[in-house]
């Protein structure tokens, strides 16, 4: 059976029948075409142990994989192996024998309380051609830092899912296919508030959130990897959309957010997943070890 065919069909079935992201369905897609050009796969008998293991080998010694990039592609390919399997395509999975290798535990990446003000003041103070580009690059950094949204969830936001006399986001099918609310800070609707009027005055009336400035469309992806290439070069700051992300969770904590409603902010499936930003910040332990009965009782000298 031609592989490329099989892969479209299983594709095909994870989006429609799965319901998984685009952005999973993307990677699918490329981890099973790397896997057949890397060992010159043609139809699905020309998968084997062997030729799966010389992938991973050569993953790890030549491409210098991390842990998690080994798991990524030994995962993706065992879900499409797993549905090759019962659709009778293959006899069993032949990655059940491969080790997974130990993933290294490893604090999340996130700028300080300092490097944030300052990011979002150099975001701000930007010598921008037009108002709408300073109050609309303003209010996607403020969204990042106050909310903690992911980069997708951010560029699929509607309008009408942002409730500023509310204070609250709807997002809408996030990552895992999950609805949540998150809540909106003072300091984030006030950035909102000045784009939203100038995104009025503009005549803008597409359905997303945030919007181009030369088109009636929504912002793009490339758009804001311009920007954050811009953002980075203007303030001397190494950051990436994810360590915003990284940022307000630990951010949060540190101003005295408890762990569960950070949970439920963030999206996380299992609050397993949250609890490492409690590693991440150091002022949340430092406050925490202060509690200690009898920091007020011990005396020396």
């Amino acid at each position: 059976m031609d592989i490329e065919l099989l892969a479209h069909k299983f594709c095909d079935y994870s989006h429609y029948m799965r319901g998984y992201s685009p952005e999973t369905i993307k990677r699918y897609q490329r981890i099973i075409s790397f896997y057949c050009r890397f060992a010159d796969i043609k139809t699905i008998e020309d998968i084997t142990e062997n030729n799966l293991r010389e992938l991973f080998v050569n993953g790890r010694t030549y491409r210098h994989w991390q842990s998690r990039t080994f798991i990524v592609y030994y995962h993706s390919l065992t879900v499409f192996f797993r549905w090759c399997i019962a659709n009778n395509y293959l006899a069993q999975n032949p990655l059940k024998d491969i080790e997974l290798p130990k993933v290294e535990k490893r604090l999340p990446p996130k700028l300080t309380k300092q490097d944030a003000m300052t990011l979002l003041e150099v975001v701000y103070n930007y010598p921008y051609d037009y108002k709408f580009l300073r109050y609309r690059n303003h209010a996607i950094f403020s969204m990042f830092i106050f909310s903690g949204l992911r980069k997708s969830e951010l560029l699929k936001l509607r309008l009408a899912d942002v409730d500023i006399p509310n204070l609250s986001i709807f997002v809408n099918q996030g990552k895992g296919s999950k609805d949540r609310i998150v809540p909106i800070s003072y300091t984030l609707a006030e950035s909102l508030k000045r784009y939203l009027e100038e995104r009025k005055r503009l005549g803008k009336t597409c359905p997303e959130f945030f919007t181009s400035l030369n088109r009636n469309m929504g912002f793009r992806n490339i758009g804001l990897k311009r920007l954050v290439g811009k953002i980075r070069l203007a303030s001397g700051i190494t950051f990436t959309v994810h360590k915003l992300r990284h940022t307000f969770a630990t951010l949060m904590l540190e101003g005295g957010c408890d762990i569960y409603s950070l949970s439920r902010m963030m999206g996380h499936s299992d609050i397993k997943t949250t609890t490492i930003y409690l590693s991440a910040s150091a002022e949340h332990l430092r406050s925490q070890v202060g509690k200690h009965p009898l920091n007020d009782l011990v005396r020396f000298g």
